[in-house]
């Protein structure tokens, strides 16, 4: 089933960004609720923007009001079209919609740079000269007040030309930047003379080569979200201590059209993995990974690749929830919620990754027939499928033990099994290499024993599945396990780098893995439960007719319960 995008979920239970805005439509501050997600498009998104997704866009739609998708693209050095263009996609993919209201930070830069010369006029903002080492030894630290540049008292006429002179290219990169003047003692670092605007000679993606000084953020961010009318800035806890700034702009602009509330909270951190967008950059330029949309990675594009339903990533996102407090989001809540999801809607079939040939000496050569099997076992909706059943068998190696552990209940010497949907068999006889590695397992059916037919009563311990020799499919499977070996690999253990901790194991590809003829027509995106070994996505690049090629979305179970019980407190 192809991973298309589906509604919003419905509304999840009340947090407290949720009661400041039903406080503020209470009381008659508000209209209609106005919000934003706000993404630098210089890389892909990942599961913490999912939440802000989550949240900003189901706010706006459970209180009927409106949430646009803005692209803050205020940094052409670093940003690329590709960026805009994936992020739109997953945000889409999502299940999210912006109508009309899809706009750019770049939209407003005329806007934005009078308000940069209003500043100036109001005596509020000063070019500074000073080169990027001097600027940081004037800005002192967090313990000693800054000290104001010799640059500060410049008249407001000579900032006006000067600033003038920055926009029309005459100063070289880094010549000149438009400073807020403030209060260069003040105890919060943000406030102390922030940069506004900085001269940068680079090709927009958008607006070619019509600008060569750029808004910082924290000057463009607060003005689209005042020409956009947002109500509620919600943002992750790291920009807490910018919202003094954030309200600074908005006191000294008061022609703005609306003045929105910045509200913080606490980002998705989760477990096993990295979420910072520079790591992630890193491990992609690096080829560690494939790709920014490499399964392994806590992309939405990656997610999306590895086969997480857009629904579940919704369901996470909401069982989260919104707090103030950071904590660490164990990998198992995640699956589980994929799991959840799959197990519904995903159809079943047989696959056999480790394959290892059963031959039932007493079947007739060259017979056929075709056994029914059920496509999910609770919605008979579903239909059901011919599965081919011959004399040569695949079954998975782990089935078949010839010296077996105690309660081993599957295929041994001597011993019975039932194969899904099909007979009891028996083993007779083991066939070995020169090496003596097991290549071969002769065994008799009881053809009396065919599922649906009397015979059929006959109880054995093990059941195991497997696949016609003459008409299974050959494919590849990768099966992915965590990306890093601790559950915090960006913390600066024992001060190393969290390149250090990456798992060699994150990726195992198993080629000769033999399926159903079932899933020779599989689409790309496609979801299937192979039974008893997980759910399995056809890879949205890689998988095409001949070549099919599946990830492993997720086990059957929980496998991540013992990694996160072993790991130390804090680790």
């Amino acid at each position: 089933m192809a991973d298309e995008a589906t509604p919003a979920a419905p509304a999840p239970g009340r947090d407290f960004i949720r009661q400041i805005v039903a406080d503020d439509l209470a009381a008659g501050r508000h209209r209609v609720i106005v919000t934003r997600f706000p993404p630098e498009p210089n890389g892909f998104l990942h599961v913490g923007h999912a939440k802000s997704i989550c949240l900003n866009f189901g706010v706006a739609a459970e209180t009927g009001g409106q949430c646009y998708l803005r692209l803050d693209d205020t940094n052409p050095l670093k940003e690329d079209q590709a960026y805009v263009d994936a992020i739109i996609d997953c945000v889409r993919w999502l299940g999210f919609d912006w109508g009309e209201r899809l706009t750019h930070a770049s939209d407003y830069f005329e806007r934005i740079h009078d308000c940069a010369v209003q500043l100036i006029e109001a005596g509020k903002a000063y070019v500074d000269s000073l080169d990027a080492d001097r600027m940081r030894e004037y800005r002192g630290t967090l313990t000693e007040p800054g000290r104001d540049s010799p640059f500060r008292s410049r008249s407001v006429a000579e900032n006006l030309e000067l600033f003038a002179g920055m926009r029309a290219g005459r100063y070289a990169d880094g010549e000149h930047v438009l400073r807020a003047k403030i209060d260069m003692a003040s105890p919060n670092i943000n406030l102390r003379d922030p940069v506004l605007y900085r001269i940068r000679r680079a090709t927009h993606q958008r607006t070619g080569d019509a600008w060569c000084i750029y808004p910082m953020y924290d000057f463009a961010h607060v003005i689209s979200d005042a020409l956009e009318g947002i109500t509620h800035s919600l943002c992750t806890l790291e920009f807490e201590d910018h919202r003094p700034l954030y309200d600074w702009i908005l006191d000294q602009l008061p022609g703005l059209p609306a003045r929105p509330r910045q509200i913080e909270f606490s980002r998705l951190n989760l477990a096993f993995t990295v979420t910072s967008k520079r790591k992630l950059a890193e491990l992609v330029d690096r080829r560690i990974v494939a790709g920014w949309d490499d399964p392994r990675l806590p992309t939405i594009a990656g997610m999306r690749r590895r086969g997480y339903p857009p629904a579940a990533l919704r369901d996470f996102c909401q069982r989260v929830g919104i707090t103030k407090k950071e904590h660490l989001i164990q990998m198992s809540l995640l699956e589980n919620c994929v799991r959840e999801d799959l197990n519904t809607t995903a159809p079943r079939a047989a696959a056999v990754l480790r394959p290892l040939k059963v031959v039932l000496t007493n079947y007739p050569e060259g017979q056929v027939e075709h056994l029914t099997a059920a496509n999910h076992p609770d919605r008979p909706e579903l239909g059901e499928r011919a599965v081919p059943f011959g004399r040569e068998l695949w079954i998975e190696q782990d089935d078949f033990a010839e010296v077996p552990p105690p309660k081993f209940h599957r295929l041994k010497p001597g011993g019975e099994v039932r194969l899904r949907y099909g007979y009891i068999i028996k083993c007779e006889r083991v066939v070995k290499d020169a090496d003596g590695h097991v290549t071969e397992v002769h065994c008799t059916y009881d053809p009396e024993t065919r599922s649906g037919l009397p015979g059929a009563d006959r109880k054995v311990k093990g059941t195991i599945h497997w696949v016609s020799a003459a008409h299974a499919v050959t494919a590849d499977v990768r099966l992915y396990d965590r990306l890093f070996t601790v559950p915090r690999p960006d913390a600066g253990t024992d001060g190393r780098e969290y390149r250090e901790f990456l798992n060699p194991a994150s990726l195992e590809t198993l080629t000769g893995c033999r399926l159903e003829p079932a899933l020779a027509t599989a689409a790309a995106g496609s979801t299937w439960q192979f039974e008893r070994l997980g759910y399995f996505v056809a890879d949205r690049e890689d998988h095409a007719p001949g070549r099919p090629v599946f990830n492993r979305v997720v086990t059957l179970r929980d496998s991540w319960a013992r990694l996160e019980e072993a790991a130390p407190p804090g680790a």
